[in-house]
This record gives C-alpha cells, structure tokens and sequence, in this order.
C-alpha cells in the first residue's frame, strides 16, 4: 500500500505573490489562455510553479529536449496520459499518478526507470492553486521513485475543450542484460501471482466522484513497483511475464495475457485477495471488482519451480506483503480465463466490453 497521506491536497508552498511580470500573471487566480502563448506568462509559469514543485527531480532548465547519458543495458521506452476525474483521490492525486502509472510500464518488463518527460494541458479557468498541488504531487512522487525530469511541455485549452489538468508522461529506463519479460512467454504449468489487494484505486476515485461515504473509506494503491520488480528479479527466477492490472483491472489484463500466449488461465475465486471494503462497494455500485483498476498492484507469471521464491521476495517488500498465488496457466481451452468458485464450479472469465469507471486513470 501507498503509506502517503491521504484524501489531502499536497501542500501547495509556492509564492504567487513574488510572481514577476506580467502584471496580470500575478494577479490571475486561475489558467488563462496566456498562460499557453509561449511568451513571458508562459515562462514565468514554468520558472515560478513548475520548476519549484518539481524541486529536486527536475534537471535545471527543462528546455524542449534533452541529452542524457547513455546508460549499460537495453533501453525501454513508455508513454502515458492521465485524465483521471477528480483529480484528488483518498491516497493520491492525477500528480503522482501520472509519475507511478509510467514508471511501472516500464517495470512490466523488468526496467529500472531513469528518466521522465512531462506535458500538462492545462483547462482555461482552472484554479492555480490546483495547478500548484498537481505538480508538487508529481515532483515528489518522481524523488519517491528516483526518476529525473528531464523534459516538459505545457499547453492551455480554452474550458469548452477541456476541464482540469491532462498530463502525459514519458518515462525512459533500461533493462539489465539476462531479463527478458513478455506476455507471450507464459507457459503451460507457470503460475500467477499478484502483489496484493484488488480493486482500491477504482473505488477510491468513485467514492469522490459522486460523494459516496463508505463506512471504510477507501485508499487508492497508486505507488511505483520498480523496487518490488527489482526484488522479484534479484531472487534468479526466470519472470516469465509482469503486467499492472489497470483500466479493465484483473479481468482485463488476465485476459489479454492469455490471448498473447495462446494459452488458458485458471484463477481461484477464494484466492483472489478482495478486501472487504471494495467487495462492499463494488455490490453497492454495481461493479465486478475484478474489472476495477489498480495503480499499484502487478500480476507475475513464473514457472512453478521458482513461484516460491518470487513469492518470499515479494512478501519481503512493502508493496507485496499481500502477495499471493492465484491461479495456473493450463493447456486446457486456450485463450480462456476460467475461475473456480468457492462452490467448486467454474465459470469463464471474460473482459470487459468498456470501461466501468470513466477517466479512473
């Protein structure tokens, strides 16, 4: 789980009132579309906001490009854009979000990530206030994961095209040389584990969206799994595939695994570690946990022989002391997700037709 505070805005420290010229920069409360013109408001917007909450994670200048040294090992590349609606969250915010989501694409296939560009698209009339927070959850969430900022852009819209802070995210790692991570390299007799509790981030965004007050209240997982990844290949198993189970959550990704590998999957129903909380109110709204997204939980398929240790290393790690094992690739009805009730029936498994939750990421 994130140990970050939660359900609070970050602390949003910046000087508006030191502000330089323009004069109605320094006086403008909210995003106008000045701020996007290229010219002095658009300068001052990155040199007093952006580049003061970023703090240490951003290089110096954050021109158009950068260069980077060339690091040992195959590089990995992922790009990302987050919408997610509201963009404060119980555990997190589309900030941190936006830093966790592309650093853990890039862990999905074994990669240390070095290097991330951002690019904010900014609603017209969104308070700045909100602006501030957004990038000083970001920067943070970039130390936490030890990623530099190495590139940006930022672009205003007026408000009939747009509402809040969009922000795209590309993220740049390298992959140590033995570690080969893909989704068609499952295979018959592997077996599936997950790093932990399902279903939290797609609650916790519901939960505000529409005002809901559960008697629990519910945590987003938003965190980075580079570190866990980085334990899960420390201990020599031979990681046949990795994958977070976002948009669509286990029900979609544990699909599209089978589809690439040709292979069938089979899952506990008892296995699957749903707390309490999210099964109460997945049955409250309506919705399938399975099928609601995750933002700091992976789903691993190793051979059986090394299912033990991965698990141990795993559990050894914050973010995967609820690791468990949850299923087995078979031979049986190829790319087909089947899950075996408490009852001893089983029923197949299938993706979902759309999203459940709109903007969740």
């Amino acid at each position: 789980m994130n140990e970050q505070p939660i359900n609070e805005q970050p602390t949003n420290d910046l000087d508006f009132e030191g502000w330089a010229c323009p004069l109605p920069l320094r006086n403008q409360p909210t995003v106008v579309l000045g701020h996007g013109g290229g010219g002095t408001m658009s300068a001052d917007l990155i040199e007093q906001l952006f580049l003061p909450a970023f703090g240490g994670a951003a290089d110096a200048g954050l021109g158009d490009a950068a260069v980077l040294p060339r690091p040992n090992g195959r590089l990995a590349i992922s790009t990302d854009t987050f919408v997610v609606k509201p963009m404060f969250f119980p555990g997190g915010s589309i900030g941190d979000l936006a830093v966790n989501g592309t650093v853990n694409d890039l862990a999905m296939v074994g990669a240390r990530p070095l290097y991330l560009s951002t690019a904010f698209i900014l609603a017209e009339g969104t308070p700045m206030a909100d602006v501030g927070a957004v990038a000083t959850a970001l920067g943070k969430a970039a130390e936490r994961a030890g990623v530099h900022l190495v590139t940006g852009d930022t672009k205003v819209v007026d408000h009939h095209s747009g509402d809040g802070v969009y922000i795209n995210t590309t993220g740049v790692g390298v992959v140590p040389d033995g570690v080969d991570i893909r989704p068609d390299r499952a295979r018959p007799g592997d077996v599936v584990l997950i790093s932990g509790a399902i279903g939290e981030h797609g609650v916790a965004v519901m939960s505000v969206r529409d005002g809901i007050d559960f008697d629990t209240p519910v945590r987003s997982d938003t965190a980075p799994l580079h570190e866990l990844v980085a334990e899960m290949i420390a201990t020599g198993a031979d990681i046949h595939v990795l994958r977070d189970p976002t948009r669509g959550g286990v029900s979609a990704t544990i699909n599209e695994l089978a589809r690439a590998a040709d292979i069938g999957i089979g899952l506990l129903d008892r296995a699957l570690p749903i707390p309490e909380e999210v099964r109460d109110a997945c049955g409250l709204l309506g919705l399938d946990p399975l099928e609601v997204a995750n933002e700091g939980k992976l789903l691993a398929i190793v051979p059986a022989d090394d299912a033990d240790r991965v698990l141990a290393a795993m559990r050894r790690h914050p973010l995967g002391r609820q690791a468990c094992i949850i299923g087995q690739c078979t031979t049986d009805h190829p790319q087909v997700v089947t899950l075996r009730t408490g009852l001893g029936a089983t029923r197949v498994l299938t993706p979902p037709i759309g999203e459940q939750l709109p903007r969740i990421c």
